[in-house]
């Protein structure tokens, strides 16, 4: 998979719907009725991040969920890269960017929405070949005025904010012509997933759904 074919497909999977979840799962048995809800509520694209023991296996146990489209995020090493491809991954996330990693990704045929914070970081991506990147974190790195000032110089890379997005605060990146889609963990909140409510999170993922519409 080259650079290109790989953000050809980053950019297909956030045109999928407005909101990716970002998923910390603690529970290896949410796994499945979680990405079901989401699934149900409009939010297919699916970010298990890589911050619990568990999270390879709830990966594994999502990717059997019909029409989910399950990912891994907070990818750090060449080693993260190999186990999440392992477990099923279809794509991966990452807080920020190395050579290594990219060239992990690239090697796996992992298509990868590598985070930026900076100007330099997003050509460093696009001189790679990658024309979406994630921007994190999206708030406390000045929010979407940051984004609405960088399409000027850069308007040939598009972003996936995440960090500090919320339902009050999504509509102001989403409305932005360099933004395909946000990043969110309020659509999967822990009280909820631990309560087993997974018509609860539908509807929040419902209501994310047509955020931006």
């Amino acid at each position: 998979m080259t650079p290109q074919d790989a953000a050809k497909y980053s950019r297909e999977i956030c045109g999928l719907a407005p909101v990716i979840p970002v998923l910390v799962v603690k529970d290896t048995s949410h796994a499945v009725p979680l990405a079901k809800a989401l699934v149900a509520g409009g939010l297919p694209v699916l970010e298990v991040t890589l911050r619990t023991p568990n999270a390879l296996d709830v990966i594994r146990e999502m990717a059997t969920v019909e029409g989910g489209v399950v990912g891994a995020g907070t990818l750090l090493s060449p080693a993260d890269v190999r186990a999440a491809k392992e477990a099923g991954a279809l794509f991966g996330v990452s807080p920020g960017i190395t050579d290594e990693l990219i060239d992990a990704c690239e090697a796996e045929d992992l298509p990868l929405l590598g985070g930026t914070a900076t100007v330099s970081e997003a050509m460093k991506m696009y001189s790679r070949g990658y024309d979406v990147c994630k921007f994190f974190p999206a708030e406390a790195n000045g929010g979407a005025p940051v984004l609405k000032a960088w399409n000027g110089p850069i308007p040939q890379i598009n972003f996936c904010p995440t960090g500090g997005v919320t339902p009050q605060n999504a509509a102001d990146y989403l409305s932005l012509p360099n933004v395909l889609c946000v990043g969110g963990s309020w659509v999967a909140p822990a009280d909820l997933m631990n309560a087993g409510k997974w018509d609860e999170i539908e509807a929040i993922a419902r209501e994310a759904s047509q955020l931006g519409a």
